[in-house]
């Protein structure tokens, strides 16, 4: 297991051009007022410059908490930042920034693509025959079932191109439980699940795959679902035991400048403790497992 101790929730790696940018929430302010984010630089996934400050809230900008998961896609020779912005009057929701290097600067480049009225995290994008499609959590605090969701995109990731649609809920998960804390922390009655962190890719067989977390007998983990017609919509299937059963969670799927494929997660799932680690990952039949190193 390769690690590092920068504090980093829900890690992202891009492998361009020969290098490693790290990307996530930085530990220390993501729960509170927040302004920037940052990433990190890397030729070997153990030593990292950084951090790189590549956004800053713009004069006027509305958003100053929950700068949550950002993602970096290299896309039409420009690099998208996909992430979660909120502000006290105003529910999270899903943006795209863009810069023209992975170090920014980004600037703002989307209005909100998901519902206005919906609280959402967590968004990453994937294509599917030539269409971006973004999944996301339709978070707790709307709907407690803990719903995953889709919708399309036009093609200059500007804006949604048609409606959002519920894949699945955590409940449907065997090894998914509701949140022990959520009366404590949330003040919310009854079951609550939830679903975040989602990461999409294809197996060979053309199956669509995602790993998601939620809630484990052993807390924060990191399930998988498969839509094995390959379909976006699904149906989608839940794995019966998690991918990474504890403690840590949020995780990516991305291969190496050797096309090696790795997993990322955050670990431990303690506030001010959490760090990235790298695990080696197979991709066999329909299933993901990560290796000991």
């Amino acid at each position: 297991m390769k690690r590092t101790e920068i504090n980093l929730r829900d890690p992202f790696v891009l492998c361009h051009e020969g290098k490693y940018y790290l990307y996530g929430s930085d530990g220390k302010t993501c729960w509170g007022e927040n302004d920037s984010f940052y990433c990190y630089v890397s030729d070997d996934l153990e030593e990292f410059e950084g951090p790189v400050r590549i956004f800053e809230k713009p004069e006027g900008f509305f958003a100053d908490r929950y700068y949550w998961a950002p993602e970096c896609l290299y896309h039409d020779g420009a690099f998208y930042l996909i992430t979660t912005f909120g502000a006290a009057d105003r529910k999270k929701g899903i943006y795209a920034l863009r810069s023209e290097r992975p170090t920014g600067p980004f600037l703002p480049w989307s209005a909100e693509l998901t519902p206005a009225d919906w609280t959402s995290i967590d968004g990453t994008v994937s294509f599917d025959g030539g269409t971006p499609w973004l999944f996301f959590s339709h978070s707790f605090e709307d709907t407690p079932n803990g719903d995953m969701c889709a919708l399309p995109l036009t093609p200059d990731l500007k804006g949604p191109a048609g409606a959002p649609a519920t894949l699945f809920s955590a409940g449907e998960a065997p090894w998914a439980r509701p949140v022990p804390f959520a009366k404590e922390e949330f003040g919310m009655d009854g079951n609550v699940y939830f679903t975040d962190g989602p990461c999409v890719f294809r197996f060979p067989d053309g199956a669509l795959g995602m790993t998601w977390s939620s809630w484990s007998e052993r807390g924060y983990a990191v399930g998988l679902a498969v839509s094995p017609t390959g379909s976006v919509l699904g149906p989608w299937q839940q794995s019966p035991v998690p991918v990474y059963p504890q403690d840590g969670g949020h995780g990516m799927l991305f291969h190496d400048r050797d096309g090696r494929p790795f997993f990322t997660l955050h670990y431990p799932n303690t506030r001010f403790q959490e760090h990235p680690v790298f695990l080696p990952a197979e991709l066999s039949g329909r299933e993901l497992r990560l290796l000991p190193t």
